[in-house]
């Protein structure tokens, strides 16, 4: 067991290694720089630009950078003091700012909420094709199955050849239901009926898998904003890839103003050196990440917190 976790904070440790080195590089210039704005602005301009190509979007990268700025300008280091120390903590307070929302997700309650209520939690999942979602579906299935809860799945993905059959195969594996319709069928009709199995049955939650689409396909987003409709999703999910970088930001941007997300699942995580993603989106959605991707098996999924996230960049 303790090598187990002890290969599993590794791997975590080898993630994104490009961004930690980029503020590990931005402190040790700092801590050695006098805190005057005519010494820090080129350190700053310097760091903005390493941002950005690991991927951190530049609305964001410039926030970053001039919220440190107006935070180390003009700050008094007492002879004593550790001066690393200040440049790391105001650096901590300006990611965490970046990173939190308004709004904070408890997965885990919600789901004992409506339990309690005996009705069903209805997660629906968007996003577009080759992001991993049908297999994060299952994860989640897997995460929320481990915590006591059952779960039936909805394979209202009816466009795309074999995947129907690909989320049979996670639930024969999971030992979990799948609710689904011929090819080319209604998908908020496959949806409607899973909720009604799940109220029917008594069974705590409902996955919902959707279309993998463009968001620049009209038509096949006015589907999903029927799926919506029909059934009323506690929470809508969007699944993106974070190795395609600032287009995960794009996508993010057009699925919330097109659909309304609530939170984000980062998959691929595990091969990200970069880690800009994880930054921009949260911020420009200002929506959640639930869950990181760190890996091909179920339990490869990790609930995302953002204070680990930041003190895992910052070591």
């Amino acid at each position: 067991m303790k090598l187990c976790l002890a290969q599993e904070k590794g791997n975590l440790e080898a993630m994104f290694e490009k961004l930690k080195s980029g503020f590990k590089g931005l402190v040790n210039k700092v801590t050695t720089t006098e805190l005057k704005a005519e010494n820090l602005n080129p350190i700053l301009s310097e760091f903005k630009m390493s941002l950005c190509e690991n991927d951190v979007a530049y609305p964001v990268a410039e926030k970053i950078s001039n919220d440190l700025e107006k935070r180390l300008v003009g700050v008094q280091v007492k002879r004593l003091e550790d001066r690393k120390k200040i440049v790391d903590e105001n650096l901590r307070q300006v990611l965490l700012a970046v990173m939190l929302t308004n709004k904070t997700i408890d997965l885990l309650k919600l789901a004992g909420e409506k339990r309690q209520k005996k009705e069903p939690l209805v997660l629906m999942f968007v996003g577009i094709n080759g992001t991993g979602k049908t297999t994060t579906i299952a994860k989640v299935a897997h995460f929320l199955g481990n915590k006591g809860y059952t779960v039936v799945l909805a394979g209202a993905d009816t466009y795309r050849a074999g995947s129907i059959e690909q989320l049979e195969e996670h639930g024969k594996r999971l030992g979990v239901r799948v609710i689904k319709s011929n090819y080319g069928g209604d998908p908020a009709a496959v949806a409607y009926d899973a909720v009604n199995h799940a109220k029917a049955h008594g069974i705590n939650i409902v996955l919902i898998d959707t279309a993998g689409r463009m968001q620049t396909n009209q038509n096949l987003m006015n589907e999903l904003i029927k799926v919506k409709r029909v059934i009323g999703p506690d929470l809508t999910i969007f699944t993106v890839d974070s190795l395609i970088g600032n287009d995960a930001v794009q996508q993010a941007e057009e699925f919330n103003k097109a659909v309304g997300i609530d939170a984000t699942i980062l998959t691929k995580v595990d091969a990200d050196v970069k880690g800009g993603s994880a930054l921009s989106v949260t911020y420009v959605t200002q929506k959640p990440i639930l869950f990181i991707g760190v890996g091909q098996t179920y339990k490869d999924l990790e609930l995302f917190n953002p204070e680990k996230f930041v003190n895992m960049v910052l070591r």
